[in-house]
């Protein structure tokens, strides 16, 4: 009798059934993927990532059963089985199989080709990145869509081009992947990415830094703490510059590029807040070396220290992922009226209730619709029976403000990724231009407000406070002299 087909074994059945299984799963998800108007990230990790592994597993296993029972056959009846497959094309059973097997293996290289590269275009996908690991992602990729990079893909900034940087991110995702599934990530999530591409190979395949110059005029708008919300508008012109010797002088915010100028620093701590040294090579070669008042860095310690050349994002920190304070946020809404600022001290009581420590952001919704309906109803009654509606309003504005800013299950706000653009809620430039930095010939790095931007004018309540053009700034509330003082200092962004 003719001996019975080496994958009659229960290994290559078990392998057989999971392969059609996935298979049929494949299709079926594919087809879901394909017809949906908005594609789902978990219809896409099991259709092009786990499923096509799937696959690869059950038929791996079902040639494995083959081996096996080729084996074992050998080994107990090496007559009936030879040491080689005998392939005979003449024979039409055995040329019939030889043609399944091409036609199973086109079909199978054919959905591997197609897979591999819809896998590899969706875990590239802002979708994949931003809401697959929904609770972990969840603050970054909800600040990204509010964001003025909303229409730039996260790997354009994460990963860039090239495949050298590609592999090493995937790399680095399988590790993630493996802390997101056994929370192992911290909360927050932590910033700066100490391993991030240099800002040259990714940013700057949009911005062209050798073509920056000039200045750009800049109109801050706050509301008051007080009852009438008092508004106060500042107008400044912003000095920019630029870093670049063939487009003009190399001047202004923008002559710390690293085209003209060479900036190296020393942070002592994680988040780059404090600097204590600085190395400053000009066009010329020339070299000057800044150190923090005060520091207790040694020039061996220095010499040891990890340093970073300075680029686009030790000021533009926070280019995509912003968590703007509350004060800010507030200011914005009121400016668009989307919050009505004719409710008396709706600045104050937003900004109080939006500042408070929650738990989740279900409590924090809930807190921000109570705190504040109740305010006004007892605070204010004539105006809660008269403007209903506009308080609502202003109420869902704020809610939807919180949710986009303040992240509660994961520990995230304003506190945690301090932005560095300017210096009104931290430190910002102010992290180097503090007047404190002194070189060994005696040279401060200036804290002088016209170094990078002019006053413009100052109105408060529609009334102008101070005319154009204006050197100094003038604080809405005379607090004496100011120049030992930032602006951080008092203003937390949670309100004064």
């Amino acid at each position: 009798m003719k001996p019975p087909s080496l994958a009659r074994n229960l290994i290559s059945s078990l392998g057989l059934v999971i392969a059609l299984i996935a298979l049929v799963n494949i299709a079926f998800l594919v087809f879901v993927d394909l017809g949906a108007k908005n594609s789902n990230p978990y219809v896409g990790i099991f259709a092009y990532v786990l499923f096509p592994g799937v696959l690869c597993f059950g038929l791996l296993l079902f040639i494995a059963g083959i081996l096996r029972e080729r084996l074992r056959r050998r080994r107990h009846r090496p007559d009936e089985v030879p040491k080689y497959p005998d392939i005979d094309l003449n024979n039409p059973h055995t040329r019939h199989a030889v043609e399944w097997a091409l036609v199973g293996l086109s079909v199978f290289i054919l959905i591997s080709v197609v897979g591999s590269y819809k896998a590899y275009h969706y875990t590239d996908s802002d979708r994949f990145c931003g809401t697959t690991c929904h609770e972990v992602m969840h603050p970054e990729y909800t600040a990204y869509k509010a964001s003025p990079h909303a229409r730039v893909g996260c790997v354009n900034c994460h990963i860039g081009p090239g495949a050298t940087w590609y592999v090493k991110s995937k790399m680095s995702g399988a590790y993630q992947v493996y802390s997101a599934a056994f929370h192992k990530y911290s909360r927050p999530i932590q910033s700066p990415v100490h391993n991030l591409r240099p800002a040259q190979e990714t940013c700057e395949q949009c911005h062209w830094p050798e073509k920056f110059w000039g200045a750009q005029l800049k109109v801050f708008n706050h509301y008051g703490y007080d009852e009438a919300n008092t508004p106060r508008e500042t107008r400044m012109l912003i000095k920019t510059g630029g870093g670049s010797p063939t487009n003009g002088p190399t001047t202004g915010i923008h002559w710390h590029m690293n085209i003209a100028n060479e900036i190296t620093y020393v942070a002592t701590d994680e988040k780059r807040q404090k600097i204590e040294w600085i190395r400053v090579k000009g066009k010329d070669g020339h070299v000057r070396e800044y150190r923090l008042e005060g520091s207790k860095l040694t020039p061996q310690q220095i010499a040891e220290a990890p340093k970073r050349r300075m680029d686009c994002v030790d000021c533009h920190n926070r280019p995509t992922h912003i968590y703007t304070p509350p004060d800010r946020a507030v200011d914005r809404a009121l400016l668009a009226n989307r919050v009505d600022a004719t409710l008396p001290y709706i600045k104050q009581q937003a900004v109080t209730v939006m500042t408070k420590d929650y738990a989740t952001t279900e409590q924090a919704v809930s807190t921000i619709a109570k705190d504040l309906d109740n305010y006004y109803k007892t605070s204010y009654p004539a105006v809660y029976a008269s403007k209903k509606k506009d308080i609502d309003r202003s109420i869902a504005e704020l809610q939807q403000i919180f949710q986009t800013i303040r992240f509660p299950e994961m520990r995230v706000d304003w506190r945690t990724h301090p932005d560095n653009i300017g210096h009104f809620y931290t430190q910002g430039c102010f992290r180097c231009h503090d007047d404190q930095h002194v070189s060994a010939d005696g040279k401060r790095i200036t804290k002088d407000c016209q170094a990078c931007h002019t006053m413009l004018g100052q109105a408060e309540g529609g009334v102008v406070m101070t005319d154009a053009p204006r050197a100094d700034f003038q604080h809405p509330i005379d607090l004496g002299d100011l120049r030992a003082l930032n602006c951080a200092d008092c203003h937390t962004g949670s309100g004064m």
